[in-house]
């Protein structure tokens, strides 16, 4: 008897602390679907970055760019024009990726000098906020060792190893390395093979990593694709599940207390079949509006001048900008802060009409136009299905790391066509689809100064008669 009145008054207990979430004050319909609203769009970036730690964790030891927690996968190869796994892929850089679990204990990373070539390890947090960027432009190209910590940890690095502190338990890194074509290829994999990670108590001993895990069941398709049909109960769930190990981060009180109000609180779980009717109706509601101001916010982002749209603010990290978190996320997950690149887009001519591969075009670049950077710059071309457009010379992208002709005062011209703009020309010809309409993206790593404050901009792409 005894101990089924105690049952009773646990339950009581937490029946009462449950109700107690809702009782600050007594939400109007439109009062709960707006904070559910605010909810999905602050909570849909963390969401989204553990469908993406799950998919690339899902193998038993590393293979391309996907590998077992706490491990790095290399990408060796550039991806060519029957490459479909993800869209607008780059053709300058061999991609570097790592999920990071340092809920237990910190990862300690080694990297080689990598003797004046260009690299970057942008580590994001679950929130896809950017808090650290060892390499070329922040640490030089000497070799370094660090440790990603986690938020809560206490303890004492070894001598020389550098504290990096994540503001969330879990994360990822997206690594790019500098190469020059398919000749550079075995430089390249010699610096990525030179990278290690160990955990904090495996460092300086023997370590082999552990086997990871597949789930067979793992859905393997897009990570906004599956948002895009998440119920708003699996969401708003998982999203409480996800905030104990990844907390919020310290300017995000306000948005705390507006979702205390619909009873989600960080650290606790969320029953959603126990939430008020009128918390239940707003929640469910929620995805259909906030995903349509998601994507509205990624293609609207950045700034516009010339046909070309480029990200020049909060991007990497954001702040309280959590609608402008929430459509990077979508549209460009793992996005550089504009420091160490800035990603001019467009798909229209000078006069704003759209890039037809039927068409030929010239962008011309005057001698002081030229992409300003520390770094390296590229122009790519893309087809209507936002991936490379296979052409007879299986050229994807053209740089300043290309055998390029100036003009003799010093401007360049590159030729946007489909054939051959001749003989002469074709070391500046970057082909178009066989049909259809495409799209071009610039990329500026370590973009000096003039082209982050407004000093610079792409030129318009000129049809020509």
């Amino acid at each position: 008897m005894k101990q089924t009145l105690m049952k009773v008054a646990f339950v009581s207990l937490l029946l009462s602390s449950f109700s107690a979430t809702y009782a600050s004050q007594k939400l109007t319909a439109e009062e709960a679907n707006a904070i559910a609203i605010e909810t999905y769009i602050y909570g849909y970036p963390l969401v989204l970055s553990g469908i993406t730690q799950d998919i690339g964790q899902n193998v038993t030891k590393p293979t391309g760019t996907s590998a077992p927690i706490n491990q790095f996968g290399h990408m060796n190869v550039f991806p060519d024009a029957s490459w479909t796994i993800v869209v607008r892929p780059n053709a300058d850089t061999l991609y570097t990726t790592m999920g990071y679990d340092v809920t237990k204990e910190p990862i300690v990373i080694s990297i080689p000098a990598s003797n004046g070539r260009y690299y970057l390890l942008q580590f994001l947090d679950m929130w896809s906020d950017v808090f650290t960027v060892p390499g070329s432009r922040t640490t030089g190209d000497d070799a370094l060792t660090f440790a990603i910590v986690g938020p809560n940890w206490q303890g004492q690095l070894p001598e020389g190893v550098h504290e990096y502190r994540s503001p969330t338990g879990r994360g990822l890194l997206i690594g790019r390395t500098q190469t020059n074509g398919k000749a550079d290829y075995k430089a390249v994999r010699a610096f990525q093979n030179g990278m290690k990670a160990v955990p904090l108590s495996a460092y300086g001993k023997p370590y082999t990593p552990p086997k990871g895990h597949v789930n067979p069941n793992q859905d393997m398709t897009a990570p906004p694709d599956q948002l895009d049909k998440m119920d708003a109960k699996t969401f708003f769930t998982r999203f409480a599940e996800m905030m104990k190990a990844n907390p919020p981060h310290a300017n995000d009180y306000p948005m705390i207390d507006r979702m205390k109000q619909i009873g989600i609180v960080p650290g606790e779980s969320f029953a959603f079949d126990q939430a008020p009717k009128i918390v239940q109706q707003a929640l469910n509601a929620a995805p259909k509006t906030a995903l349509k101001q998601i994507k509205a916010a990624w293609k609207s982002a950045g700034d516009y001048a010339n046909g070309w749209r480029t990200n020049m603010t909060a991007i990497g990290t954001y702040g309280t900008d959590y609608l402008h978190r929430a459509g990077v996320a979508y549209g460009g997950y793992g996005a550089n802060v504009p420091q160490d690149a800035i990603y001019p887009t467009t798909y229209v001519d000078q006069d704003g009409k759209p890039l037809d591969s039927a068409k030929r075009y010239v962008l011309h670049f005057d001698k002081d136009r030229i992409p300003p950077i520390n770094g390296f710059w590229s122009l790519t071309m893309y087809n209507e299905r936002q991936l490379f457009a296979a052409n007879p010379i299986h050229r994807y992208a053209i740089g300043d790391r290309d055998k390029l002709k100036f003009n003799a005062d010093g401007s360049l011209d590159l030729y946007i066509q489909r054939t051959s703009p001749g003989k002469d020309k074709e070391s500046n010809w970057l082909p178009t689809p066989a049909k259809g309409a495409f799209s071009l993206g610039m990329r500026l790593y370590w973009p000096k100064a003039k082209a982050l404050n407004g000093g610079w901009t792409p030129p318009g792409v000129k049809p020509v008669q």
